[in-house]
């Protein structure tokens, strides 16, 4: 036990350190973490130094990448857009389906396989990376953008058709039972799906609201894990894929005003899982056949990656999508899919397919996977430098964005912070409020404002309420502290972003400014000053005297304030030398 325990540990110990050394450097030379992953897989797996070799169960455990993934991605996919895109999804995503997998079917027979292997390697083939592509995407403007929307339209019907595919197999290889039985357990899986986005909707806030109230943010933590597990595990169950079921918990949440501190607290799961999934991918690669059959290999990736861009093109095309549009879509659903994997693992087994063929077909999937990045980096340079889309495209393809506008980030919904909400409300500015204290976001979610529950003081939930889109930070937080916190690590990572932060005093404004803050605003000055102005109308002056005074109070005051932040500069740079 405890040798088998120390040669797991060697295997973390070596994992986390090529992620350390190796991404990094794909990350200087602009090739992209992806592609450190990958490499950092193939260095350790059983053709590199051979440190891992039981490939297959570290393969399951960043599976759970995926799933965290697809989690993520169902909290920023609210039911109503998901219900917007369902044309996209029938139209664009079955239509790629059916079309890749019947142009491969073709190819398939004309090289001399069965019928049946056809059908299984044509849709096989036709799947695509939902890792690899939401990944790649979210360097190019999310789901947001209509690539974004095209893309995930086609993955997600993907993702819906490998159980149906899996039936296939399975009837495909003579046993009809398993495909009645999973025929059987999708209607029930239906059943299931319903219930549980109704559950999410009326019982999921009060459920939340109890653990929150406990005050105990490991156990909050636990919750989000225990949600995410528990339905891709009851997915899996009636017969679905485990992404699909973190899909539907995704959407469970994705109306619920804990959305962001629970985004915030499973991304560090996703990132950590899913580089380790892409490690496997590069683990798996057999260099030994690779090397044998290297010419085979490259060109049936090559006209795979090929086949699948210029189907999505065209079908993108057809769909009103801008002709740069179209072919972005297509490069970066070109590779094949994890799904795969599994559906050609299945059909060895069965004896659908010879041994040599899906050993061959493994590698393709892998190759391809490898290629994508360098082909979407290439495609994008090219439209780049050659392309200058026509003004009628940009109308047709500017109907399917989301009318989402560029929105403040409000921290702290106290006093002050609900104050400037109603104002920006008001105004028709559109802005997202986060407090910790569950009673402050229940209060004003009844009341209307958009206030959801989440530690502003912490980058990542920021990050999940949209920082990379916001166009400033208001921070009206009570405590100085944190305060002084967010407003340092938001500057460290958005150099550009306006911090508009509440201050205490004279001292804390110049804090502020020294650690970046646009403007500060200080509470004891405010409130000197207004009760000021009263005193002085009282006793007959002149009201534009009064606004004079005030004003020129209140500018000695943060002149006052940039002097001090100025002599702490030099002091700091005179010590330095």
């Amino acid at each position: 036990m405890e040798h088998e325990a120390a040669n797991y540990l060697i295997d973390i110990l070596a994992i986390l350190l090529a992620t350390v050394i190796v991404v990094p450097v794909f990350h200087a030379i602009r090739l992209g973490a992806i592609l450190g992953y990958l490499t950092a897989g193939a260095i350790l797996g059983p053709w590199g130094m051979g440190v891992i070799d039981e490939v297959e169960k570290i393969r399951h455990l960043g599976e759970f990448g995926v799933i965290f993934l697809l989690f993520v991605l169902g909290i920023e996919l609210k039911p109503e857009k998901l219900w917007q895109m369902r044309k996209m999804v029938l139209g664009l995503g079955l239509g790629q389906l059916l079309l890749t997998a019947a142009i491969l079917y073709g190819i398939s027979m004309w090289f001399g396989l069965s019928q049946k292997s056809a059908i299984v390697i044509g849709f096989g083939l036709a799947l695509s990376s939902t890792a690899f592509c939401l990944k790649l995407l979210s360097e190019r403007g999310g789901i947001g953008t209509l690539m974004g929307r095209m893309s995930f339209s086609i993955l997600l019907l993907q993702d819906l058709a490998v159980v149906p595919l899996l039936a296939l197999v399975s009837y495909l290889s003579g046993s009809q039972a398993g495909g009645a039985a999973t025929e059987f357990n999708l209607f029930y899986s239906l059943l299931i799906i319903i219930g549980l986005l109704l559950a999410g909707r009326y019982l999921l806030n009060p459920i939340l609201g109890r653990i929150v109230a406990s005050q105990d943010p490991e156990v909050f933590i636990a919750v989000a894990v225990l949600l995410v597990l528990g339905v891709a595990w009851l997915m899996e169950s009636v017969g679905l894929s485990m992404a699909l079921g973190a899909f539907i918990a995704g959407l469970m949440i994705a109306e619920s005003h804990y959305r962001h501190q629970i985004e915030a607290d499973i991304l560090p799961f996703r990132g950590i899982l899913l580089g380790l999934f892409f490690m496997t991918v590069g683990m798996g690669i057999d260099f030994g056949l690779l090397v044998n059959q290297f010419g085979s290999i490259l060109g049936l990736t090559i006209g795979l990656m090929t086949i699948k861009t210029l189907t999505v093109y065209l079908l993108a095309r057809i769909s009103g999508a801008r002709h740069d549009l179209a072919l972005q879509t297509g490069v970066l659903l070109s590779q094949s899919g994890e799904f795969g994997f599994i559906l050609f693992g299945v059909a060895t087994l069965s004896g659908l397919l010879a041994v040599e063929v899906g050993q061959l077909l493994t590698v393709v999937i892998a190759m391809s996977m490898v290629f994508t990045p360098f082909v979407v980096k290439g495609t994008n340079s090219l439209l780049l430098r050659f392309y200058t889309p026509k003004s009628m495209e940009d109308n047709i393809s500017a109907q399917l964005f989301d009318d989402s506008k560029e929105h403040v980030i409000l921290a702290g919904f106290g006093r002050v912070g609900a104050r400037i909400g109603a104002i920006l409300g008001e105004a028709g500015v559109s802005y997202i409020a986060l407090d910790v204290k569950q009673e402050r976001v229940t209060t004003a979610r009844k009341q209307g404002f958009p206030v959801f529950f989440g530690d502003a003081s912490q980058l990542k939930v920021l990050q999940a309420a949209g920082a990379d889109q916001a166009k400033m930070l208001v921070i009206a937080l009570e405590d100085p502290e944190r305060v002084n916190k967010l407003v340092s690590q938001v500057r460290q990572f958005y150099t550009e972003m306006p911090i508009h932060a509440r201050a205490i005093d004279r001292k804390h404004c110049a804090t502020l400014i020294g650690h970046g803050a646009t403007t500060t605003v200080s509470d004891t000055l405010e409130t000197s000053l207004r009760l000021t102005e009263e005193v002085l109308l009282g006793n007959g002056v002149d009201a534009e005297e009064v606004r004079r005074v005030t004003d020129a109070f209140r500018d000695d005051y943060y002149l006052d304030v940039v002097k001090k932040v100025v002599e702490n500069k030099v002091v700091m740079g005179e010590l330095r030398h």
